[in-house]
């Protein structure tokens, strides 16, 4: 079945979330359907971006921010993914019969038993037909936005410098007089342009690129090989993979919950928040996601990083997000020199989610860990080191299970006791039991599992609502959230419970409009919610499949797969009158979803095989 992206379906304005994504799980980029990276921090994921045109800078700096190549007198466009990697092609068109193709990546690939990330963006411009003129325009700033670089000449290579420490170079093969002053030059070769560190390249610069594009595509096709995608709608499923991989900070394990900043909720709502973080809640979502395609390299990584965050973190208190360089402050304020994504400001720096408490954190990472201790193909399988050291993160749960927070929807304003944080709680305390099982003692089984019966029956009794006949958000409350749709995910009651189906029926009532679900339909500290929260859909397919109503659950599936964009992807929220989509971008917690929801309603291989005689 083919389905068709908003962008398809309605007349696009000229700034959308159309975008490709590139990256190696060190650097990233997003490129739009002309070929323009119009968004790209550099070094890490969420330094200043040096590419900074998708949320419009202001002023003198309006028409910079960008790295395009530009097709003199171009007709027309068209961009997809090199089958089964995160290689971008664009290919433009002019009006005289002339086409080039553009080809982006950044290198990853294995060497010395290990996957490399070498700290480079590639472009490859190639000329397919005619006699076609291009022109390269690379006008990166600093500051947010707020500082032109100043560049420095070479042989084959500008440099670039904010003044500070950002520095970076590009490399090419096409002479620098031409790049220098952007003048065009009719392609009659491939050329190609590195990014990187301001440091000289030993190597052929197309030698270089032909080497790195071989190796990336292999490793890309490698890794998709081995994944352990359902039998239905595998391109989608391994697409979100890769895009899962790529929010991946692989030195230091870290996991962010999509790539941008600030791009609004809803148009002109001011929900515009930094995600270029990483969430312990999103990490443990994407690990579940990945381990269940049979990807575990990214939980040990990421098991790696919250031993460091709860090392420098006294008495057991953790945030709900941190930088990718655990320590780093994530202090939130304004970037005045940007004026947002459709020039829908503020855009934000840092997050005042990491001043927040969240006290579902606890069990997210005891949940992200728990397979370690349970997988055996895992090179390293959980010991009593892990073991402790999630204990007191245990303890921690055990202690805030009852207590109010600003729960998983980061409420600014309010306070009360989640009946998610307190079931992640319960999980936390559960699974910790079950560990200790596996590790033959059965003292700390006994313990937990005492914690754990004690946590439930005080949600069973605060958290249920018989004139509602469903769970509630809040202990004691009246309303509903997209959250209790994961009651029965995390085990805390079955699917098949009564409690659960008639807690399904209210937030289909409250929360359902049209094909989409939003998480909440209570003001906020911005008011009312405008746009769906896509993964509280997906949560909602999932939660139909389970209770059996699988027919409805696809239907619902495959209309949120004709709102991805065309190269398959997905961002936060979308909405439900037009299917655009609105939020941070790629979100991981939506990919995650889409993997989750397919493989629990796709047939089986042996199902597909078996009704073909």
């Amino acid at each position: 079945m083919e389905h068709l992206s908003p962008a398809q379906q309605h007349p696009a304005p000229d700034q959308t979330l159309n975008l490709a994504v590139v990256g190696n799980c060190m650097l990233n980029a997003l490129i739009d359907r002309k070929a323009k990276i119009v968004w790209s921090c550099f070094p890490h994921f969420d330094s200043d971006p040096i590419f900074c045109s998708l949320l419009q800078p202001k002023g003198k700096h309006r028409e910079a921010g960008y790295f395009s190549v530009e097709l003199l007198n171009m007709a027309g466009s068209s961009q997809e993914y090199v089958r089964n990697t995160a290689i971008a092609v664009t290919t433009l068109y002019d009006h005289n019969g002339g086409c080039i193709r553009v080809v982006d990546f950044a290198p990853r690939f294995k060497a010395y038993g290990r996957a490399l990330h070498p700290p480079y963006l590639l472009r490859r411009i190639e000329p397919v037909s005619g006699s076609p003129r291009i022109s390269i325009r690379i006008r990166p700033l600093a500051n947010y936005g707020a500082q032109a670089m100043t560049r420095v000449l070479g042989s084959n290579h500008i440099s670039f410098h904010s003044g500070g420490e950002l520095a970076f170079r590009i490399t090419s093969d096409i002479p620098v007089s031409y790049l220098s002053a952007e003048a065009a030059f009719v392609l009659d070769r491939p050329v190609h342009l590195i990014l990187g560190p301001d440091e000289a390249l030993e190597a052929d610069i197309a030698d270089m690129s032909r080497e790195y594009y071989t190796r990336t595509e292999s490793y890309w096709h490698e890794w998709a090989r081995y994944l352990h995608v359902p039998f239905e709608w595998q391109e989608a499923v391994i697409r979100a993979g890769i895009t899962l991989k790529l929010c991946a900070f692989e030195e230091t394990g870290a996991v962010v919950a999509a790539l941008t900043t600030s791009i609004s909720e809803a148009p002109h709502s001011g929900r515009n928040w930094d995600y270029r973080y990483c969430w312990l809640r999103d990490a443990y979502f994407v690990v579940h996601a990945l381990n269940r395609l049979g990807v575990t390299k990214t939980m040990e990584e990421f098991i790696r990083y919250m031993v460091n965050v709860a090392a420098m973190e006294e008495g057991g208190n953790i945030k709900p997000v941190y930088a990718v360089l655990p320590g780093t402050p994530l202090t939130e304020r304004i970037a005045p020199a940007l004026e947002g994504y459709r020039a829908m400001g503020p855009v934000r720096i840092g997050n005042q989610a990491g001043e927040q408490v969240q006290n579902d954190v606890y069990g997210s990472v005891v949940l992200a860990a728990a397979q370690m201790f349970f997988d055996k193909r895992l090179p390293r399988i959980g010991d009593m080191a892990l073991f402790r050291r999630l204990e007191l993160l245990g303890e921690r749960a055990a202690q805030v299970a009852l207590e109010p927070d600003a729960s998983l929807w980061e409420y600014r304003g309010q306070s009360r006791v989640h009946t998610y944080s307190s079931v992640m709680c319960w999980a936390a305390c559960d699974r910790l039991a079950a560990i200790a099982a596996i590790l033959a003692l059965p003292d700390r089984e006994a313990y937990w599992r005492e914690e754990a019966v004690r946590i439930r029956s005080v949600i069973l009794e605060r958290a249920w609502n018989p004139t509602m006949n469903c769970f509630v958000g809040t202990f004691d409350g009246n309303d509903v959230d997209a959250s209790l749709l994961l009651l029965h995910e995390v085990g805390f009651v079955a699917a098949s419970d009564p409690r659960f189906i008639g807690t399904v029926a209210a937030i289909e009532q409250r929360l359902r409009r049209g094909n989409h679900m939003f998480r909440y339909a209570v003001p906020d500290d911005f008011g009312m919610p405008e746009t769906a929260f896509t993964v509280c859909t997906f949560w909602y397919i999932d939660a139909l499949a389970a209770i059996g109503r699988r027919d409805e659950a696809r239907a619902l599936f495959e209309n949120l797969l004709a709102c991805r964009n065309h190269v398959g992807l997905l961002s936060e929220d979308i909405d439900p009158r037009t299917s655009e989509l609105w939020g941070n971008y790629p979100q991981t917690y939506s990919m995650v979803g889409l993997i989750l929801a397919a493989m629990r309603l796709s047939k089986s291989w042996r199902e597909a095989f078996e009704h073909r005689w």
